[in-house]
């Protein structure tokens, strides 16, 4: 059994590492745990302390929290004044048997992004600062709280993504956005994978501002237009004259709920023993590579970002079926959402990289955790 630190301000954080006698694991409520390759350590370092909002400024499009609130608590605090995280941070406590959707500090560790990313950006592109403590114990803040910043290095984009294995986060400031007075999703029906890629690419480059295009396989593909009524109706109009092809229209309500199953995974949360990827590749490429997997497997699948994201399910094996995924595509990432602890300690959960990209990660790693502290191995051996 692990020993649980449990700091409830940065100076208590800060003398941890110092005495630490071997590796820690950060969590915030630990809804995350399973994304990632499993972590061997010797005392688990509780963020949920930092839980608090410092400031939310609606009017300046701003808000600072501290890494351990839950995001629910966010998204309903400044929903309440018509706003929104834009890049729509996907709720996957379905997916991956978690009882919430988990903490701020979780979703920016991991760089969490919805089918609005195609518009809006990744996470990463909406944080404004951060401040935490690095695995030498050593206290740090970037950014600030103005959206055109441009002080000292961009370190909440390179913290953004990391997983924990560079620092632990404490308070994080975002950039939120007005929420979309409406939405509708054109729906197209009758089309094969190629056929739906070339509706969502053609759709994407239209003037009709898509903020979302996915397909579900034997269901249809789904085009969401958001913003005042009466632009939504006019672009809704001119998207179904551009594809040439009878549409439907799923109105405000049945259009969030489509665009929440889609942003969750939920198409893939009843049979959890079965490892899921997220490849992310070049839209043209996506319905060779099913067809390539589909000579090879059964597979469940799904596109999202109009091809640019592909989720894929395969029957369990001892390696997710690692290999045969990877050799599938050329160019591209293939990450490794949900599987057996075991798998996830075997194989590479997130797309090897080439050998200067990881000398490049390493000495990142080094100058950050010279010792190796938090979250080792959770993305790379041996980092």
């Amino acid at each position: 059994m692990t020993d649980v630190l449990k700091p409830s301000n940065e100076t208590e954080l800060a003398e941890i590492p110092a005495g630490a006698q071997g590796p820690i694991e950060i969590i915030g409520t630990g809804s995350k745990r399973r994304l990632g390759r499993p972590v061997q350590a010797a005392a688990t370092l509780d963020m949920s302390g930092f839980s608090r909002i410092i400031a939310y400024e609606p009017e300046e499009l701003i808000l600072d929290v501290g890494a351990g609130t839950r995001l629910s608590e966010v998204e309903e605090l400044i929903s309440s004044r018509g706003q929104q995280l834009a890049f729509e941070p996907p709720d996957w406590s379905a997916l991956l048997g978690a009882p919430h959707s988990g903490t701020v500090g979780g979703l920016i560790a991991c760089n969490l992004s919805g089918p609005r990313r195609i518009k809006a950006g990744a996470s990463r592109d909406h944080m404004l600062g951060v401040q935490g403590v690095t695995g030498a114990g050593d206290f740090f803040k970037a950014g600030a709280r103005v959206v055109k910043n441009v002080t000292g290095y961009d370190l909440p984009k390179l913290l953004t993504g990391s997983y924990g294995t560079l620092a632990a986060i404490t308070s994080v400031i975002l950039k939120v956005l007005p929420a979309p007075e409406t939405e509708e999703t054109v729906v197209l029906t009758g089309l094969d994978d190629a056929q739906a890629v070339n509706a969502m690419s053609l759709a994407m480059q239209s003037p009709c501002e898509v903020s979302a295009a996915a397909y579900v396989p034997g269901e249809a593909v789904f085009l969401r237009l958001e913003g005042i009524a009466p632009s939504v109706a006019y672009r809704r109009d001119a998207l179904a004259k551009l594809l040439k092809m009878p549409v439907e229209v799923l109105a405000a309500k049945s259009s969030a709920a489509r665009w929440r199953a889609i942003r969750d995974g939920a198409l893939f949360t009843d049979r959890p023993d079965h490892p899921l990827w997220r490849l992310s590749v070049a839209p043209s490429e996506a319905p060779q590579i099913i067809r390539t997997l589909k000579e090879k497997t059964d597979l469940r699948y799904l596109f999202d970002w109009a091809g640019g994201l592909v989720w894929i399910e395969v029957p369990p094996s001892q390696d997710a079926a690692s290999s045969l995924i990877r050799s599938a595509f050329a160019q591209g990432h293939a990450t490794l959402i949900r599987a057996a602890e075991a798998a996830r300690a075997s194989v590479d959960v997130f797309q090897p990289q080439a050998e200067a990209l990881a000398a490049l990660s390493a000495r990142v790693k080094d100058s950050f955790d010279p010792r190796h502290i938090f979250n080792p191995g959770r993305m790379y051996r041996g980092q």
